[in-house]
């Protein structure tokens, strides 16, 4: 096995355009508000009816059920700008029912004659009247924001040139010194830094290259495609077009914005109270630490990470520090001698995970997600993505500080094959079933498995 060192690689960096469409469905979604907003409130100022409800009072009812049924139609996303009809119809028909609605249940309330009848009559009309003027302005705003484009593309030349094709971004794979080996943790590392920022990533490559590029499109949390050069449709899951040439579809990202939106929400609104409550407990564990054996608190090493990128995982140090093994080689045993006394204490309690809560912090992790490994972790005498290349696809969402591998009881040494493949298969479940209610459900989960058996 050659494993390529990181040394002074720096990869070619693109601003994300993914935050730059999430403040722009944010900004729709007020531009929304305001015009039915302005659309009841004019009504009123032209009719001020002897009515007890006034234009704000009837435009936060409309409103309501507006962005209740809009929200779940999913009328903010790429449709806005990629299919403004499509856009503009759902807007609209969400509207209406809320407008039909509003009546219905007025009228079950023994509510109606709160209403004026004239505000409505006029405001229905002026509300989508404003809706639709405001969302037509809205898109050529928000194309000329974005640049004219609404996603990052990237086309990657790996020994199959494409003439005659202009790209705003492109490079060369070989000339880069960029190979798809799924033996090399560290030279994915590389290509992870160079997909950073796209959202669209098209490889032209020869035959015996299309599985490796697939395995890692697939695991790069992007939509991945490659260049039709022959009729060979293995792993291939849909057909597009690039540059006026025929993809292959290999790869989808397994979340949408608003997935990895609510997802990235959901951490933040459950670490930051946790640090806060936790943080008479943590100093205390540092400060047993500290008196139970020299070195430091904290103990830092490289996983693997989002898009088979590293980064530094933060844990309480549980062995003697001048035995701690940097690189994961060694799975710890029940009877691991490097283990001092406070450490298993902390193992057997989960306690040791906590500082993990920062790297969630930081954007590296989530709660939940497949749990992150070192570099050298092996399954019995084989190391992890030797035993199947679908393990770099699990890096298709960030690593998680638990998982549905952990809730099921696969923690401990991986002492033989089947030990990664039943983690394995429980991490490709989580990606390809996710959901906010599974991830509560994992949470909720944990607290049942921090003390566990194989937990040592």
């Amino acid at each position: 096995m050659n494993v390529s060192t990181l040394g002074e690689f720096v990869a070619p960096r693109v601003r994300s355009k993914r935050l730059q469409r999430l403040r722009l469905y944010a900004e729709l979604l007020a531009l929304d508000c305001l015009a039915i907003t302005a659309a009841f409130v004019t009504a009123h100022a032209v009719h001020a009816g002897p009515r007890t409800f006034d234009g704000w009072q009837l435009s936060l009812m409309v409103l309501t059920g507006y962005l209740g049924i809009a929200l779940a139609a999913e009328v903010y996303n790429a449709t806005v700008f990629t299919n403004p009809k499509l856009s503009l119809k759902r807007s609209a028909t969400a509207l209406v029912y809320a407008l039909v609605a509003l009546v219905f249940l007025t009228y079950i309330a023994h509510a109606s004659q709160e209403i004026s009848r004239i505000d409505f009559a006029i405001g229905s009309p002026l509300a989508l009247l404003f809706l639709v003027v405001g969302r037509l302005l809205f898109v050529e705003h928000g194309l000329r924001r974005l640049e004219g484009s609404l996603y990052n593309e990237l086309l990657i030349v790996d020994g199959v040139e494409v003439p005659g094709v202009g790209w705003a971004h492109r490079i060369n794979a070989r000339a880069m010194g960029l190979l798809p080996d799924l033996s090399d943790p560290v030279m994915l590392h590389r290509i992870g830094d160079v997909l950073a920022g796209f959202d669209r990533v098209i490889v032209s490559c020869d035959d015996d290259r299309r599985h490796a590029w697939t395995t890692l499109l697939r695991g790069a949390n992007i939509d991945g495609e490659l260049l039709v050069h022959d009729r060979n449709y293995a792993d291939v899951i849909g057909l597009g077009r690039a540059g006026g040439q025929s993809t292959h579809i290999v790869s989808r990202g397994p979340l949408s914005m608003s997935n990895r939106a609510a997802k990235r929400l959901l951490d933040i609104a459950l670490t930051v109270p946790t640090i806060i409550a936790l943080s008479p407990l943590l100093a205390v564990v540092a400060l047993m630490i500290k008196l139970d054996s020299p070195g430091p608190v904290f103990f830092r090493q490289d996983r693997v990470g989002r898009r088979n990128q590293l980064f530094k995982i933060v844990k309480f140090r549980t062995m003697r520090h001048e035995e701690s093994d940097a690189a994961g080689k060694r799975s710890a045993s029940r009877t691991d001698d490097r283990i001092t006394r406070v450490g298993r204490f902390l193992r057997r309690t989960s306690l040791d995970e906590l500082p993990q809560l920062f790297n969630v912090l930081e954007g590296d992790m989530s709660l939940v997600g497949p749990r992150p490994h070192a570099l050298g972790s092996l399954a019995g005498d084989q190391l992890f993505w030797e035993v199947s290349h679908q393990y770099w696809v699990r890096h298709a969402l960030k690593p998680g500080i638990t998982g549905l591998a952990q809730v099921r009881g696969h923690r401990g040494a991986t002492e033989k094959r089947e030990d990664l493949e039943r983690r394995l298969a429980a991490d490709l479940e989580y990606l390809d079933q996710w959901s906010i209610s599974r991830d509560l459900r994992i949470l909720a989960s944990t607290v049942v498995v921090m003390v566990h058996r194989n937990a040592y």
